[in-house]
């Protein structure tokens, strides 16, 4: 798909795209997240055959009060070509911003945030809420500052990002204590997997601030490996499937979703096509929300 594209998103309500890959670090091969967009979409195709059924998780059909989604398809993007597809990220979601949707991207590798984030500059300000099992905070990592282990370092810089609030995370990622301890100095909230179990959404949803606009990041590995085995790094103690759609609507009730990325799915891990499936369906959840707040 070429950037040009997105201006059909004119008239939509939001516009889907696909993010094969984003900036890659030398000797990690980003190419297993490669298949992870079209995996979403074929299992998502399985709801599109029920759209005037009663959905359970949103309180009634997925589609309400004649909202309309269109899907781009695919950008073109280059496994090794980091440069290249951040360009052609960025200029699609700011794009379909203009056309008056909202973006929804499928990734990729948790580095294509990094320019999605970066497209709503000209927009209100946003508020990030990250799910995530990691907090993304590294200045650079194998001389890369912009792969996925910089994602929320990298929001942080931009004027336009007045607040993030980061959930799900436990275990060990690529942060250091001198990342957490910046997290925490700039002013990110972090609610661990942890603390979600013990104390619900809630907890998480008192930093998103009334009425704000808010952009979800979510990571797949923010879930717990017994529903979403299909990642690079699979760490149990994970949020639930119900507790991450608790944060979606509780988002929803209380802000506007901006916008709305999905990443870090491995499809040749997912052989049942079930965590597709999962994954597929907090998309949906993000989908039926939007249509419910601008109903």
């Amino acid at each position: 798909m070429g950037a040009a594209r997105a201006t059909g998103a004119a008239g939509f309500d939001a516009a889907i795209f696909g993010a094969p890959h984003g900036t890659p670090y030398p000797e990690i091969d980003n190419s297993i997240h490669r298949g992870a967009p079209d995996a979403f979409r074929n299992a998502l195709a399985v709801d599109a055959e029920w759209l005037d059924h009663w959905d359970f998780d949103l309180g009634g059909p997925l589609l309400r009060h004649g909202q309309k989604i269109c899907d781009l398809g695919n950008l073109k993007t280059r496994p090794s070509d980091g440069a290249h597809n951040r360009a052609l990220i960025e200029q699609t979601t700011r794009q379909i911003l203009q056309a008056g949707a909202v973006p929804i991207m499928f990734g990729g590798d948790d580095s294509v945030p990094i320019p999605f984030i970066a497209a709503y500059a000209e927009q209100p300000a946003i508020v990030i809420l990250q799910i995530d099992a990691h907090i993304d905070w590294r200045q650079e990592r194998r001389g890369e500052p912009m792969g996925f282990s910089s994602t929320m370092r990298r929001a942080s810089e931009h004027d336009h990002v007045w607040r993030i609030v980061q959930a799900g995370m436990r275990g060990i990622g690529s942060a250091r204590e001198p990342e957490l301890r910046d997290a925490l100095a700039w002013g990110a909230h972090i609610v661990t997997a942890r603390e979600v179990h013990h104390k619900g959404a809630g907890e998480v949803l008192r930093h998103i601030p009334e009425d704000c606009d808010c952009v979800i990041s979510f990571d797949c590995d923010a879930l717990d490996a017994a529903e979403m085995p299909a990642v690079a790094y699979p760490t149990p103690g994970g949020l639930t499937y119900t507790q991450v759609t608790d944060l979606i609507a509780g988002v929803a009730a209380k802000a506007r979703i901006a916008g709305f990325c999905m990443v870090e799915f491995v499809p040749g891990r997912d052989k049942s096509k079930i965590a597709a499936f999962t994954a597929a369906r907090i998309a949906a959840n993000v989908v039926g929300r939007i249509g419910r707040r601008q109903g």
